[in-house]
């Protein structure tokens, strides 16, 4: 991919426009334009930036990834938008990861289907934080499956539906979505909790999205690490179990049992 990785940003809401941000001023990738679905005569470029931000009624993904050429697309949007720029990822091998939450089955089916011939990574919550809960969680889970667990998760006010992360954790810890527990307070951006209730002790992970940068922090990691991985169909997961299995392989046990 030569010596930075060019990307193009689809989707400019909060967390997007934060995103934007982060991939803007990260050394290791060029961002190459920023594609929404309206536009703003206004909002031509993103702020203190030479990075256009195009809209999706006037440039097809064919026209925008054929007239600026990229490496990766970074999808913030909705899940309306994979089929638009699905064909361009096959034909072209663009790795594509896709923030989205709320994939259909047969939409999550098709972006497995584009894994055929591009890297492609699915994760409904791109914070590095929140990837390491779940990594975790499911450890604790096969340690004692006998123990309570309980999901929390918190959002702004104006967030309507149960937080795709929080069934997602729930599904990988395979317990029924009424185990969650979900509070709508303010601006928070981002918390959720899972509680182990033991029969002397409780363990709780708890995750806290301080600001949306933390999305691109964690999209800038994963990307960067994807980037190394071969065609195929990843989980942010994946990618950390992957490094967790490094360190394990180079730790120093000499001291264990002493």
């Amino acid at each position: 991919m030569g010596n930075k990785i060019r990307v193009g940003l689809i989707g400019y809401g909060k967390a997007g426009y934060a995103v934007a941000n982060v991939f803007s001023n990260d050394p290791r990738y060029e961002l190459r334009w920023i594609a929404r679905a309206n536009i703003s005569k206004e909002a031509q470029y993103h702020p203190h930036t030479t990075i256009p931000v195009l809209s999706t009624n006037k440039y097809s993904f064919k026209e925008l990834i054929e007239q600026s050429e990229v490496d990766a697309l970074v999808d913030f949007s909705n899940s309306g938008s994979l089929r638009e720029y699905g064909e361009i990822v096959r034909e072209k091998g663009v790795t594509l990861l896709s923030a989205v939450s709320n994939y259909s089955r047969e939409e999550l089916e098709y972006a497995q289907e584009l894994a055929e011939n591009a890297r492609v990574l699915c994760s409904p919550n791109m914070t590095l934080g929140i990837n390491f809960l779940i990594v975790a969680a499911r450890m604790l889970r096969r340690i004692a499956p006998f123990a309570d667990v309980e999901i929390l998760e918190q959002h702004f006010r104006e967030k309507p539906e149960i937080s795709g992360t929080a069934r997602k954790i729930a599904n990988m810890l395979e317990i029924d979505d009424e185990r969650i527990t979900s509070l709508r307070l303010g601006g928070i951006v981002g918390h959720h909790e899972v509680i182990f209730g033991f029969p002397h002790q409780t363990v709780r992970l708890t995750h806290e999205s301080i600001r949306r940068e933390a999305f691109g922090t964690g999209a800038a990691f994963v990307l960067e690490r994807l980037s190394k991985c071969k065609i195929g169909f990843y989980s942010f997961e994946e990618i950390l179990q992957g490094l967790i299995s490094e360190e394990f392989m180079h730790a120093n046990y000499d001291n264990l049992g002493a």
